[in-house]
């Protein structure tokens, strides 16, 4: 239908695909994420629930995102709203499509400055400002200073905080952007996907030489490392729904934005294989790089007292690590500068779903799409510069956008894949054109075991959550002015991305209209 407006565009190359995919999955999450994750749970009970999440959700859900994405794509649509309307025909179908384009641009608004912190932690290694001896505080310090975490506003107020970063970042991203699916997102992620597995190779490489590294490998991997049982350690509920969350970042499902990627492949190009490699691929860079990277290092020098938050491990604790060993500053330099690298692939095909909706739904050339999301997301990111005291709207954000939607769009997606498309379209979708075949069960997982295991954990977790005390996100909401802020502006982005379905539906049906009165 959508190639009578425009001329689809597609993927170049099978390896160009596979890398973008690795390179939408390989982000933050891995390095900082899941290892912070890890080294709250002691490593190895928390690689059980991890990896239980993976084969049982994350694994058959990204084959169904590529199942789901192709087969909309074979229909003239890019956009979530338009494979979802391709799917399943009912009025309320494209709006659902919403959430598919709110998640991806929501976790840009401020996934771009975290990007921009380890472009800046790069920059700082490199030129020794981080060489502040060995005392954790004067990184503390450090890194509240840089990111304006003690007061709001503050990082407007001199070009040498992230700011400056900040502004790098941005230009880079819609520069690339602009050029295109082919020419800048598949064109980047063709080196900087290698570029960075080289990296993370040597400072692994550097790490598995440290004294003592046999002790950080135990913490990791040794299912019992404290005082707590395995059992005890795995009737941990919140545990789970950590590890199930972290599946959703490791390997981009739920995010609208695989199913986006797939849409540009053609209707034979193989996806069962592409999709087991991109996953394999992403799994390589978490655990076998990012965790064994990070949570050794980090264990070696200060033991049970380097688990705290994501950003205290990445931001604090290892650049007291890097400073206390030989060669250190070199390996921190190579260690952030992969972190810039597996943001900036991952924030590359954030705004891509978005795009493909402005393109296919609204007429608009790419400039002008790029142009109107530009505008967009600079207000959100500037939402979460300006209100940086505690990192209070970042933290928001990612917990309405980078959890709770993802939640409920990830129920969808395994409910439109089992219940409606079904099982017989959708593994017959898989395997078309498939290096390898996908066994049926795999289906049939989707329509029972992980819809029901997503909405379990999702009822748990939000009992969890309402039930909280003062780390409770809808309290935090009803009792603090800037959370407010930053719900009311997510709320509408919303209502702006269901204008825009609107509008796109309404296009659509003209067309359809005139086509039927061409074959009449």
């Amino acid at each position: 239908m959508a190639e009578l407006t425009r001329q689809p565009e597609r993927w170049g190359t099978r390896i160009g695909v596979i890398l973008a995919v690795m390179g939408s999955a390989v982000g933050l999450g891995n390095f900082l994420r899941f290892p912070g994750l890890a080294a709250k749970y002691e490593g190895g009970a928390f690689m059980i629930p991890y990896f239980i999440a993976l084969f049982v959700l994350g694994l058959p859900l990204a084959w169904g995102e590529w199942a789901m994405g192709r087969y909309g794509g074979t229909r003239g649509f890019n956009s979530t709203p338009g494979i979802y309307r391709a799917i399943w025909p009912r009025k309320i179908s494209p709006y659902l499509g919403v959430l598919g384009m709110l998640v991806p641009v929501g976790i840009y608004m401020y996934y771009i400055y975290i990007e921009a912190w380890c472009l800046g932690y790069a920059w700082n290694m490199l030129t020794g400002k981080l060489t502040l001896g060995a005392d954790w505080k004067n990184y503390d310090a450090f890194f509240t200073t840089f990111v304006g975490a003690d007061k709001d506003g503050v990082m407007f107020q001199g070009a040498s905080t992230a700011t400056t970063f900040l502004l790098i970042c941005i230009v880079l991203n819609f520069v690339l952007i602009y050029r295109g699916l082919t020419g800048g997102i598949e064109w980047f992620c063709k080196w900087a996907m290698p570029a960075l597995v080289v990296c993370a190779i040597i400072v692994l490489a550097r790490v598995l030489t440290m004294p003592g590294i046999s002790h950080g490998l135990g913490f990791m991997w040794n299912p019992r490392t404290g005082d707590k049982g395995l059992l005890e350690n795995l009737a941990n509920g919140q545990m789970w729904l950590e590890a199930t969350g972290q599946i959703f970042f490791s390997l981009s499902v739920g995010f609208g934005i695989i199913i986006t990627y797939a849409s540009y492949l053609r209707p034979n190009d193989d996806i069962a294989l592409s999709s087991l490699t991109s996953c394999a691929g992403n799994e390589f860079c978490e655990v076998a790089l990012g965790g064994m990277i990070t949570i050794p290092a980090a264990f070696i020098l200060l033991g049970t007292a380097a688990v705290g938050s994501s950003f205290d491990l990445g931001f604090k604790t290892l650049p007291m690590v890097f400073a206390s060993m030989p060669m250190g500053r070199t390996i921190g330099v190579l260690f952030f500068f992969l972190l810039f690298l597996a943001a900036i692939t991952s924030s590359l095909s954030m705004l891509q779903p978005a795009i493909a909706l402005l393109e296919e739904g609204l007429g608009l050339n790419r400039r002008a799409s790029v142009a109107m999301l530009g505008f967009v997301t600079l207000m959100g990111t500037g939402l979460v510069v300006w209100f940086s005291k505690g990192l209070l709207v970042l933290d928001q954000f990612d917990f309405w956008v980078g959890t709770f939607c993802i939640y409920l769009l990830a129920m969808f997606q395994t409910i439109l894949f089992g219940w409606i498309l079904g099982v017989d379209r959708g593994m017959e979708e898989l395997n078309r054109g498939g290096a390898i075949r996908i066994p049926r069960f795999v289906g049939f997982m989707l329509k029972y075991v992980s819809s029901t295991y997503l909405i379990g954990i999702f009822v748990i977790w939000l009992y969890q959550q309402i039930t909280a005390g003062k780390d409770n996100y809808f309290k935090t909401v009803a009792h603090n002015p800037a959370a407010q802020l930053a719900v009311a502006f997510l709320v509408i982005v919303a209502v702006f991305f269901t204008l825009l379905v609107h509008q796109s539906v309404r296009r659509w049906n003209r067309i359809e209209a005139a086509q039927q009165e061409v074959m009449l």
